[in-house]
Formats: structure tokens, C-alpha cells, sequence
């Protein structure tokens, strides 16, 4: 415990402090609780006890255990059985014997997997390293990524099929968390087979990038090809695992993590045979005519800052990374392939503030448009109405045209009579005139 948590302790044994904090703070609480704030920052007067999490947490995880899965990817002879009992101070892969004569090698990447559990200090940890055996070891390397890609794609649809149970009490994560891509120590550059399976897999794993056996380099020759390893990467677009940062953190972390971003990639070299040096102290190492390559050296190689990373610092951020990011990842594309579709504002947690103005600009909306549709109707009304009073317009201006002509013909017939009457005409036709007509019309 620490020094605020025994006074904050200290401090609610008192008789009245118990009581008086609660009290005290609950009005306060219950206010907040009916605030719209999204967060909400109060001073406790008392001890409380969510500061205890963490302790919790902790108990819960060292009674359930750890699981973590390591992939071992690179040519054979590079080392990768020994670096990984190196690193877990274990012999998980015994001695390798030397094949006979008339065995034959695999004709593609053969797949195995081994698991230990492995405890310390009252932790336990169950580890699967999975190797690759045959990775690079053929005259045409086309697809040799495929058993790899395959192999990993089927860990997550095993996960995925142990949520999709209906009971999911027992659910064993055996997802790859890192790969460590062992590279050959050419002093060179990156071989197009180690381009193109790291393109292949970046989205699928947390990729660490390893110079093997790097004691055949001297310390220049290491630093440029760490240049020249880390532009390719840069240039075909490949993402690596990167230490995280975090806010607030103290200057020692921000050193550590700077100093193992600056390692990348590792320049290791793996050895479980214990060497005595000439000063009687007994390291893990090699040992050669011009002296001792010591595991645990910094100064000789880059496999404590390896260890650091992979184990002892950020394990459960590789797990984070992998379940948040690269699984979540395959895992809704692998969805919407077979047509499962969700909508975003499932499990979206909701702010009654904003709730509220999402409704009255919903509303606003609802409203605009009634009276863009009302302005509308009533336009197509006036316009309907308009018609109707040109067409009565037109039929009104025709009847007045008639009638005016009938008019005008009336009074030029009027004219014309009293012309005749001036002249002394008679306005009838003469009696013989009648008769003809009368007697024409009665005989045809």
C-alpha cells in the first residue's frame, strides 16, 4: 500500500469522518448524477475504495493466467529454437539432432506448435510458439507466405467460432500476438521474399523484425543494415510493432521506450549454454578464439531490449493490439464478406444533452420540411387558380368580342335603313316581288 492510500485509510477510522464524508457528499453525488456533464470530477472527502482496482485486477489475472502466442518465422539455421529458449529461460525445443541421410525435407512450409506452461514468481503463463519450418528453404519460395497467412486466419476463426458459442465460459485465446521475423545477417538489404511476406502479414500480426545471428556483423555493418532495413520497410508501406506511449508517463518510461524504439529491429543473438569468463562469473553466451558474446550484454547485442519489449514491458500490449486492432480488423471484414451488416449507433452510449438536441434538430428538420411541402401545395393551389382565372379571362374576352362584332354588325344594319329612309326607299320589298317569291315558293 502506498503512503495516500494508508492516510486516506487513516483519515476514515476517525469516529465522525465516515459518516460526515458520506453524508456530506451524497447530496453532491446524487446532483451529479442528474448533471448532462459526460464527465464528472469530484473531490471525495473520504476513502472511497476504487483506488483498489488495480490490486483487484492484478488477484483476478494471477488466478486465471496468461495465454500468449509467439510465431517464430525465418530460414532454417538462423537460430529461432534457440533464441526462443533464450528468451523464456525454458527448453521448449530439445537438441536438434542431425537428419539422416535418407531423410527428406518437406516440399512446402510445414506448420508445428508447441505449448508450455510456464510459471514465475506465482504467475503462470501458458505459452504456444509456433514454428515454420521450411520457410525459405526452397529454390522457388512463390506462396510460401500462404500456409503461414492460412494458419493464422484459422486461429482467428477458431476465436471467433468460441463467441459465436452459447457458452463462452471457457474461451482459449490462441490468436498469434507476435511474430518474430528472423532476417538473415547479409549487411545488405531485405531479400524480395522478406518484403513480400511482411507486406502479406502486417495486417494480420504484430511483426517484429530480427537480425539473426547478429555476432557474424560488427557494430557499423549492424547499424547500416538496420538503415537499410528500416527504409525498405518505410518505403513498400509495412507496419511493424511499435513500443506505445501513453500521457503522463514519468521520464524513466519515456526513456525505456525510446530506447527500444531505437533497437528496432533487434540485433540478437540466442544461446542457452551457460560460458565461464576468465573472472570466474558464469553468463549465457558463445564463445569464440577472440572472446565471449554475452546474451544478457547490451553492449553486445540487442536481445535484453527483445526480451524487454516482448516480454517484460508490452505482452499485454501486443494481446490488446491484436484482439483490439488486427482481430477486430479481419473480423468485420470476414462479416461483411458473408453479409452481416450492423448498424453504427448499436451499443452507442447516449448524452441525454445531446440526445435532446439531436430530437430538436430532428424536429427542426420534420418542421422545415411540413412547410417546404405546405409552400408547395400552396404554390401548385395559386398556380391551378391562376390557370383557371386566364382561361375565364379568355372566355370572357371571346364573348365580349362576339358580342362587340354583333353589336357593330346591329348598328351598321341600323346605318343602313335610315340611309334609306333619308332617300326615301321603302324599307319592304314591293307587293310583286312578294308574290313571285310566295308563288315560287309554293311551286318548285
Amino acid at each position: 500500500m502506498t503512503d495516500s492510500y494508508v492516510s486516506s485509510r487513516a483519515g476514515d477510522l476517525s469516529p465522525n469522518s465516515n459518516g460526515s464524508a458520506l453524508n456530506g457528499s451524497s447530496p453532491s453525488l446524487s446532483n451529479n448524477l442528474h448533471s448532462i456533464t459526460p464527465i464528472i470530477r469530484k473531490k471525495l472527502m473520504g476513502y472511497v475504495g476504487f483506488a483498489n482496482l488495480p490490486n483487484q485486477v492484478h488477484r483476478k489475472s494471477v488466478r486465471k493466467g496468461f495465454q500468449f502466442t509467439v510465431m517464430v518465422v525465418g530460414e532454417s539455421g538462423l537460430g529461432k529454437s534457440t533464441l526462443v529458449n533464450t528468451l523464456f529461460n525454458t527448453t521448449l525445443y530439445p537438441p536438434k539432432e542431425p537428419p539422416a541421410p535418407n531423410d527428406e525435407r518437406p516440399q512446402t512450409v510445414a506448420i508445428q506448435s508447441i505449448s508450455a506452461d510456464i510459471e514465475e514468481n506465482g504467475v503462470r503463463l501458458r505459452l504456444t510458439v509456433v514454428d515454420t519450418p521450411g520457410f525459405g528453404d526452397f529454390v522457388n519460395n512463390d506462396d510460401s507466405w500462404k500456409p503461414i497467412t492460412e494458419n493464422i486466419e484459422a486461429r482467428f476463426d477458431s476465436y471467433l467460432e468460441q463467441e459465436n458459442r452459447v457458452n463462452r465460459q471457457k474461451v482459449v485465446d490462441n490468436r498469434v500476438h507476435a511474430c518474430l521475423y528472423f532476417i538473415q545477417p547479409t549487411g545488405h538489404a531485405l531479400k524480395p521474399l522478406d518484403i513480400e511476406f511482411m507486406r502479406r502479414l502486417h495486417t494480420k500480426v504484430n511483426l517484429i523484425p530480427v537480425i539473426a545471428k547478429a555476432d557474424t556483423l560488427t557494430d557499423d555493418e549492424v547499424a547500416e543494415f538496420k538503415a537499410r532495413i528500416l527504409a525498405d520497410i518505410a518505403y513498400h508501406n509495412i507496419q511493424i510493432f511499435q513500443a506505445p506511449t501513453y500521457e503522463n508517463e514519468d521520464e524513466e518510461t519515456i526513456t525505456e521506450t525510446e530506447e527500444i524504439a531505437s533497437k528496432i529491429p533487434f540485433a540478437v543473438v540466442g544461446s542457452d549454454q551457460v560460458v565461464v569468463l576468465p573472472n570466474g562469473r558464469h553468463v549465457r553466451g558463445r564463445s569464440y578464439p577472440w572472446g565471449v558474446i554475452e546474451v544478457d550484454n547490451e553492449e553486445h547485442c540487442d536481445f535484453v531490449k527483445l526480451r524487454q519489449m516482448l516480454v517484460r514491458t508490452y505482452m499485454e500490449e501486443l494481446r490488446e493490439y491484436t484482439n483490439d486492432v488486427l482481430y477486430e480488423n479481419w473480423r468485420t471484414e470476414k462479416l461483411l464478406s458473408m453479409g452481416v451488416a450492423q448498424d453504427s449507433s448499436v451499443f452507442k452510449e447516449i448524452n441525454p444533452a445531446l440526445r435532446m438536441q439531436e430530437e430538436r434538430v430532428l424536429h427542426e428538420a420534420k418542421l422545415a420540411k411540413m412547410e417546404a411541402e405546405m409552400k408547395m401545395v400552396f404554390q401548385q393551389k395559386v398556380q391551378e387558380k391562376e390557370s383557371k382565372l386566364k382561361q375565364s379571362e379568355e372566355e370572357l374576352y371571346a364573348r365580349h368580342r362576339e358580342m362587340k362584332e354583333s353589336l357593330e354588325k346591329q348598328r351598321l344594319d341600323l346605318e343602313e335603313k335610315k340611309r334609306k329612309i333619308e332617300n326615301g326607299r321603302p324599307l319592304t320589298p314591293e307587293k310583286g316581288t312578294q308574290q313571285k317569291t310566295r308563288k315560287g315558293f309554293l311551286r318548285p
